[in-house]
């Protein structure tokens, strides 16, 4: 072909690093038609008649994935899927005799490398649906040795590369023309090669260096079986297994229906737009651009990122590029993803992170992308403040609203044992925190009683433990909690939505008492959060108090305002008693038993020392409101009360301590007591 090709290591291009570690033909990999393609290539038509009949669709361009359809097409192939099923579980039952061996002949460390390497073979010939989950455990160093991981790590985008000439024919079948009459410039080989597709370094004839992704032939047809198979297989865990709670089909055919929309080039390219708009303007995100013109089904152009893999530590650190902060950035932008906006990146593995060489984190794939509704969203962020908090008893309500346990569970058994695994788990402070740690424990938890896991959390969990187990490659005492708590901190001050500030209200309150210690821990977080604007949250804290649904949080802070000026004008009447009683010389009497000393005044103090230390605090911008709040009917209501709790509590106090001080004794035939005096209801409860 007459196409101007330039290699990956051509000179054109030395001054950028590209998503490969070495050039592909260098790696020792088998023939990629015995392992990923059929021999004959499946022709764009010939795929699409096998699309429509095994997905719904909604036009030719949105293929979807349709389970009962797929059941019906290969329910009448029991041949095909035995074969099938044979060439997945034998390869598996080897290399676990394999293993087994080594163990028992002490040859385990001297075959790691050989095993690792077999593993990783076995995983690429099996297909995309299993590379996937090689691509998940390359990320877990908590979970296989180094050496394992190594190989492992070649699954995110070193997989071996179909013919050119094939993917030259994908091209034109998308586009419409020849390559050369599209691109200016295309790589001799491919740069990347992954489980759905590989990509090509280019030129766009107004000179745009990008992108060019070309999707594997025959793919859906091999994913497709694959996933029949392992929703059978999921479906007669369920069947045959009572402990396993959870719903296996219905989360393979949540996995399904994405993988699905990965094969379709053209929704990636809508993820992406809707990627960048939501979560491109966060700081040292960034997001590549989409190339409608040069993009189809099955062919992807966007703007090329010149970067290093959030795993090569060592070549970021040569750069000056501080891989624990990009680590941080992802944290907090997967946050927005999951809690904000609940359109998250569901397979953020490192060949699909990259650090440009200016230092942002730069997103590549959007493939497999999903949403978090937004009572799954709320849901979340209680669950992290209830359990953080130690508060068992509203962690396990969490679980029910986010479909863990149904409605009519019994929890009295639960609260205690959440309270068993999250004591140990938690630690000495939230920074002790991690996710693996807590699945681990909570496996067993779900096993011994009614729990199962709702389809859409298994992909928020895959997407959380492989971000975390990035991060730990990176830094192996990072902790992904630690680093969102402040951000969830924010959100729990700051959103104005009903279900947060009820959410608040209960943290902040319990047993008619307010919790100091909460609201200074809550603002202690917060204040690190860098997007927390502590005058907005006052302004919009005094909006939430003085409105209708504020009106339970303005009683308790008017009983909490009695308490504390109540305590400190005792305490200043008692000082200055006891000071005069040594100036004139009388005996020094101590203070009475049940005075209450102001805690409240303390806490209050705390707090504005945190809020003084907390960036952007400016107390002038809080005096205006003052005349504004006393003018508000609800702060007079507010002022009388307090005026009306201290005269109760003041006429209680000299009741019991006047009146009754000189009662004479009633002696009855049975005891000895003194006299009681009954008092008004509202004074009891003042005291």
């Amino acid at each position: 072909m007459n196409l101007k090709t330039v290699s990956p290591a051509s000179s054109r291009f030395d001054d950028t690093l590209t998503v490969m570690e070495k050039p592909v033909d260098s790696l020792p990999l088998e023939p990629v038609e015995a392992v990923m393609v059929d021999p004959e290539f499946v022709t764009a038509s010939e795929q699409l008649k096998f699309a429509r009949l095994i997905t719904s669709e909604s036009s030719e361009e949105a293929l979807r994935y349709n389970p009962a359809v797929v059941n019906d097409y290969y329910r009448g192939k029991g041949i095909q899927v035995l074969w099938r099923l044979i060439n997945i579980v034998v390869p598996f039952v080897r290399l676990g005799i394999s293993l087994w061996w080594d163990k028992q002949t002490n040859r385990v460390a001297k075959n790691s490398r050989r095993r690792a390497i077999r593993l990783r073979e076995m995983l690429t010939k099996l297909g995309p649906a299993y590379i996937k989950v090689g691509q998940a455990l390359s990320t877990r160093p908590d979970l296989l040795p180094p050496t394992y991981l190594d190989e492992l790590s070649i699954l995110q985008d070193q997989l071996p590369p179909f013919p050119n000439e094939v993917a030259y024919r994908l091209i034109e079948e998308e586009l419409g023309d020849r390559p050369e009459e599209i691109y200016a410039e295309l790589s001799l080989d491919p740069v990347a090669a992954a489980s759905l597709g590989q990509v090509y370094k280019g030129k766009l004839k107004t000179g745009e260096v990008v992108a060019v992704k070309v999707q594997r032939p025959g793919l859906r047809e091999r994913i497709t079986l694959d996933v029949y198979i392992l929703r059978l297989l999921a479906g007669w865990v369920n069947k045959n297994f009572q402990r396993v709670r959870s719903d296996l089909v219905a989360i393979m055919d949540e996995f399904a229906t994405r993988i699905f929309e990965e094969m379709d080039y053209i929704q990636e390219g809508h993820n992406a737009e809707r990627f960048a708009k939501l979560y491109g303007h966060l700081p040292d995100i960034y997001v590549p651009k989409i190339y409608w013109e040069y993009t189809g089904r099955r062919v992807l152009t966007m703007e090329w990122i010149n970067g290093t893999k959030m795993t090569n530590v060592e070549a970021l650190r040569e750069q000056g590029i501080d891989a624990t902060y990009l680590i941080e950035v992802g944290v907090q932008c997967s946050l927005r993803q999951l809690l904000e906006h609940g359109f998250f990146h569901a397979d953020p593995h490192p060949g699909n992170l990259l650090a440009t060489t200016d230092g942002k984190l730069a997103y590549l794939d959007f493939g497999m992308m999903s949403e978090v509704k937004p009572y799954q969203r709320y849901g979340l962020i209680e669950a992290v403040v209830h359990m953080v908090n130690r508060d068992f008893e509203g962690l396990a309500h969490d679980y029910v609203k986010l479909e863990f346990l149904t409605p009519d569970t019994d929890l009295t058994p639960i609260i205690p044992a959440l309270g068993n695994i999250f004591n140990n788990v938690l630690g000495a402070s939230v920074a002790e925190l991690n996710f693996k740690s807590i699945t681990d424990d909570m496996s067993a938890l779900m096993y011994e009683y009614p729990f199962r896991v709702p389809a859409y959390y298994a992909l928020i969990i895959r997407s959380l433990v492989t971000l975390e187990g990035i991060a730990i490659g990176i830094d192996p005492n990072f902790k992904v909690l630690s680093k969102a708590y402040p951000y969830v901190a924010k959100r729990l001050l700051t959103d104005q939505s009903p279900e947060l500030r009820t959410s608040l209200q209960e943290l902040l309150f319990k047993d008619g008492n307010f919790r100091w210690n909460r609201l200074e821990n809550l603002l202690r977080n917060a204040g690190t959060s860098e997007e927390f604007d502590l005058n907005q949250a006052l302004n919009q804290t005094l909006d939430f108090l003085f409105s209708e649904r504020g009106a339970f949080i303005r009683e308790h802070l008017v009983d909490e305002i009695v308490k504390g000026v109540d305590g400190l004008g005792r305490q200043t009447f008692d000082n200055f008693t006891h000071s005069l009683q040594k100036r004139v010389g009388l005996a020094v009497h101590e203070a009475p038993a049940g005075t209450e000393k102001p805690q409240s005044l303390e806490h209050i103090k705390r707090i504005w020392d945190i809020l003084q230390k907390t960036p952007g605090f400016d107390p002038l911008q809080v005096l205006p409101v003052i005349p504004q709040l006393l003018l508000k009917p609800e702060t007079q209501k507010m002022g009388q009360k307090i005026a009306s709790g201290l005269a109760q509590r003041v006429a209680a106090r000299v009741i019991r301590e006047v009146l009754l001080q000189d009662a004479p004794q009633d002696i009855s035939r049975n005891n000895h007591k003194k006299r009681q005096l009954v008092l008004p209801p509202a004074a009891i409860a003042s005291r």
